[in-house]
């Protein structure tokens, strides 16, 4: 496969930030001139890294450039700081970076890149804090991604949330995104809150608009449960979730480089 890693200034980000890309390489025995100049537009994986990491996560840690090189696939890896894919409007004059994928990110990966713009090419995954934000652009955004999958990723109540890390003394990202919209409830009302967001689309009907939704953990996990109500909290809304729970793995990339294999096979490009 080719790797491009980009360095450039964002708009969004108010700085520079980095982001690698996985394209497909020229087939052995195919001339280069047909092959880079011919015009086919590939499928796209947007995939999210979790806390603490970046850019280089995925790329370093599992096969994920086998298994893109297997189908052709252009994956996308943005870094994200601990930001949790949301805007953060107070921090450095302006983190936005639940702006930044869909309105800087994404466009330039359209236009530049030979990237498939069609709902049935798009996907979305990512582990732990990647994947609570893939919930939230699975919901925001239904009408983008034909799929998506969440790996060691809750979604979260956060009025519950918020009262037991207080109740605790402890801070988190969490606790801090939510005391930077002004507490839970204008926290609720926004985008950023995954459980708002779907209940909306459930009053409103809208449901079947979402992308098919995968969701995978380690059985050792010590977030399992949390990972357990999140599926239990969509499929209650009559949402279908395909959950995967693997006996003998915990938060660890072991599992991860598992569970992108059957995000692949469920989202219909990764098997037979």
């Amino acid at each position: 496969m080719s790797l491009v890693h980009l360095n450039f200034e964002s708009k969004y980000l108010r700085g520079n930030t980095d982001v690698n890309i996985i394209l497909p390489d020229l087939p052995k025995g195919v001339d280069p001139e047909a092959f880079y100049c011919g015009g086919k537009k590939y499928p796209v994986l947007w995939l999210f890294h979790g806390g603490m990491g970046d850019y280089s996560d995925w790329v370093r840690k599992t096969n994920i450039e086998v298994y893109a090189a297997e189908h052709d696939l252009i994956v996308v890896m943005p870094s994200a700081l601990n930001s949790s894919y949301c805007n953060w409007p107070h921090f450095g004059g302006g983190y936005n970076h639940h702006d930044y994928i869909i309105h800087e990110l994404m466009p330039m990966v359209y236009a530049w890149f030979p990237a498939s713009r069609n709902r049935e090419d798009n996907f979305m995954a990512g582990l732990s804090m990647g994947g609570q934000a893939t919930w939230k652009f699975a919901v925001n955004y239904p009408e983008k991604f034909a799929a998506c999958a969440m790996l060691s990723a809750p979604t979260f109540d956060y009025a519950a949330k918020y009262a037991e890390e207080k109740g605790a003394g402890r801070v988190t990202g969490q606790t801090d995104l939510v005391e930077m919209y002004g507490g839970v409830e204008a926290f609720n009302a926004t985008r950023e809150n995954a459980r708002g967001v779907v209940r909306k689309l459930v009053d409103a009907g809208r449901t079947g608009e979402l992308p098919r939704l995968f969701a995978a953990a380690g059985a050792k996990d010590i977030h399992v449960d949390e990972f357990r109500e999140t599926v239990d909290f969509f499929r209650n809304l009559g949402i279908p979730v395909e959950y995967k729970e693997v006996p003998g793995f915990a938060h660890e990339w072991r599992f991860w480089d598992l569970a992108i294999q059957d995000a692949l096979q469920f989202f219909g490009i990764g098997g037979e």
